[in-house]
């Protein structure tokens, strides 16, 4: 976290604490998704004030089989040739250290098809469960190590780490009403026109495309606030 982003700046010196609203838009087997939430954490926390996040799917491959596809064959078909497969997963490892996140693609053995993870979400808002932090777990144990998320009982065992009871998510995955709403809002979100992960809606006005830095997304929560007159730098980001 960059040290200038915490010494009292931004909403909190607002005199009417508003309430920060963010929708996050991403898919939990992108690392550039994690690496958009870590740099969301340390904004909303650099601005101190109150603030609401939901998330929304936008599934990156929804083309997947239900049990995934190995991650070899992902690369492959996504990257090509292995010299850039290599580039690209050092570069996203570098840029994960810098976030305290230890990527460790080498664990990685699966490409899952996320649409069970996302029904996890949306357990845990029902339950009124912080869904960010939910949200990390996922990330952690699909990057870190290296589990499968596309898995039903891996998916049990994360979210009894996070408190859901095991008894709700086999419901909830068992229940093809939360399937059905995530592939509804998927859906809603490409009509849109998106197609990358991940994105970030402050407050229903102002729209971050990728996994931004933290002081890019202080800057545009300062502008979604303070409005046109703010005399704080707009970000190059907005869209």
């Amino acid at each position: 976290m960059n040290p200038n982003l915490s010494r009292g700046h931004g909403l909190a010196d607002s005199a009417s604490l508003a309430t920060l609203k963010v929708d996050v838009i991403a898919d939990l087997a992108c690392p550039w998704c994690w690496l958009g939430k870590r740099r969301l954490d340390d904004a909303l926390l650099a601005v101190r004030g109150p603030s609401q996040v939901r998330w929304y799917p936008l599934l990156v491959n929804p083309g997947l089989p239900e049990d995934g596809m190995t991650f070899a064959e992902y690369l492959e078909a996504r990257c090509g040739d292995p010299e850039h497969v290599e580039q690209r997963l050092e570069e996203l490892t570098l840029a994960g250290r810098a976030e305290g996140i230890d990527f460790r693609f080498d664990r990685l053995t699966r490409m899952p098809a996320t649409v069970d993870a996302h029904r996890l979400l949306k357990l845990a808002e029902a339950e009124g469960m912080r869904v960010s932090a939910v949200a990390e777990t996922l990330f952690r144990g699909c990057f870190e190590e290296g589990l499968n998320l596309g898995d039903r009982e891996i998916l049990v065992d994360l979210g009894r780490r996070c408190g859901l009871p095991p008894t709700s998510i086999r419901r909830t995955l068992a229940d093809t009403s939360t399937r059905q709403l995530v592939l509804s809002q998927d859906r809603q979100i490409r009509k849109s026109g998106l197609c990358g992960v991940p994105n970030f809606l402050v407050n229903k006005r102002l729209f971050v495309i990728g996994a931004q830095s933290t002081e890019a997304l202080v800057n545009v929560f300062d502008r979604a606030m303070f409005g046109e007159e703010s005399a704080r730098p707009v970000s190059s980001v907005l869209h």
